[in-house]
């Protein structure tokens, strides 16, 4: 149901739209909550549980990534089938759950299963909610809402970070995961109370093996979801390849010690304000023309950032690096709700099916592709920047197949077979 931004939808039944757009971005902030505030917990969860090789640290956030993109398969049809509030608060009481665990647990590799086993549970959050976004607005206006959500969502890489080292302060490493329990079962009691049920009766669509490999095959076989959705994975892979290794950066490299927090802060706000002012203008340039210059732009921009990084000084002065950092994550405030509902624009019908295959297709590929610039790491900023250049230009080229090598086109324009 297409509305405009003014309008508020009658399926949320007395819920405003803002309140709706704040549920809907604590759901997704839960997922930064339980990467970002333990970043700073990584050196010491690695010394309390013998982990020697400080790479290897990295995965306790590819488990959870991983975990969160493999369980997304399964959350849409299940939304498709019994509602979006059923599966989703199963999903957080998963979420809690693993959350908990990690605390009683003194092996490394217990920690990694359990971070698996919290991802998958809060992969609910990520599939089910764009598709009650999916189900209450349509075209511009589900860009212009999931800019907003990402604006709120934000907020949590702003304060997550100095919360986890504020924690630290207080004791150890498992407070951390009792705090990251507490978000979940408050985000949890919220939705309960106030988010009703957004499917269409019309739109259900029965649990069998057939009904879903004709779901898959409906987003498998349209060329624009698809290929947006690889772009944005490869264009994700950089945000997670930094992810993996920005403790390593900020700490060894430039040496921030206790102000990294600062630093994730700084990106967050430029991150936050870039989902905001997209809110704004996708509705009046249209979300092709605003999306396809960000892409070119932050092509542009991490191709200059290479250049310095290879042929200026070892390492780059910290200012100048996180000049470029800032104004390439500016960009990409533009260009991943816009591409994300490129992909969705055309599968309002399949809306769980369709967020959960292209979910699992974006968070897998892109938190692999991560890891591989993360475990890259060499004591430079190098493999990051690389990383970042490169995958923005893989993403241009699905990009381009997806618009049959014409960019910028107008909101609904033909495209010719």
């Amino acid at each position: 149901m297409s509305v405009s931004s003014t309008s508020t939808p009658t399926v949320l039944r007395g819920m405003g739209k803002a309140e709706f757009v704040a549920i809907c971005a604590a759901l997704m902030a839960l997922n930064a909550l339980a990467v970002d505030i333990m970043l700073p917990a990584l050196q010491q969860i690695g010394e309390s549980l013998q982990v020697t090789n400080e790479n290897h640290r990295q995965l306790i956030v590819t488990a959870y990534l991983l975990g969160f993109g493999v369980a997304q398969l399964f959350y849409g049809p299940l939304s498709d089938r019994f509602g979006r509030r059923i599966p989703l608060l199963l999903g957080l009481v998963v979420y809690v759950i693993g959350a908990f665990a990690i605390t009683a647990t003194s092996s490394f590799t217990t920690l990694l299963i359990l971070r698996f086993i919290q991802g998958a549970g809060s992969a609910g959050t990520r599939v089910i909610t764009i598709s009650i976004v999916r189900d209450v607005y349509g075209g511009r206006q589900m860009a212009e809402v999931s800019s907003l959500i990402m604006m709120v969502f934000m907020i949590v890489p702003i304060i997550a970070p100095g919360t986890g080292q504020a924690i630290l302060f207080l004791g150890e490493w498992h407070l951390i995961f009792i705090f990251i329990g507490l978000g979940g079962m408050l985000v949890g009691g919220w939705m309960f109370l106030r988010m009703p049920e957004t499917l269409d009766p019309q739109n259900v669509r029965p649990f069998t093996p057939s009904v879903i490999l004709s779901g898959f095959k409906i987003v498998l076989t349209n060329r624009t979801a698809l290929c947006y959705t690889i772009a944005s994975a490869f264009v994700f892979g950089a945000l997670f390849g930094f992810i993996n290794s920005a403790q390593q950066v900020y700490g060894e490299i430039y040496g921030l010690g206790k102000w990294t927090p600062v630093a994730f802060a700084t990106v967050a706000v430029l991150m936050s304000g870039s989902a905001f002012i997209n809110s704004k203008l996708v509705v009046k340039l249209g979300i092709r023309k605003l999306s396809h210059w960000s892409l070119i732009g932050f092509i542009c921009t991490t191709g200059i950032w290479l250049l310095v990084q290879v042929m200026g000084p070892s390492p780059m002065p910290f200012l100048l690096f996180m000049a470029f950092f800032s104004f390439s994550m500016f960009q990409f405030g533009w260009i991943g709700a816009n591409f994300n509902a490129l992909a969705m624009e055309p599968l309002g019908h399949v809306a769980g099916t369709a967020s959960s295959v292209l979910g699992f297709m974006g968070t897998v590929g892109g938190s692999t592709i991560g890891a591989f610039i993360g475990q890259a790491y060499d004591g430079t900023a190098t493999p990051l920047v690389c990383g970042y250049f490169f995958l923005g230009i893989i993403g241009l080229l699905f990009v381009l197949l997806a618009e049959k090598g014409k960019l910028f086109r107008p909101q609904n324009a033909p495209v010719k077979e």
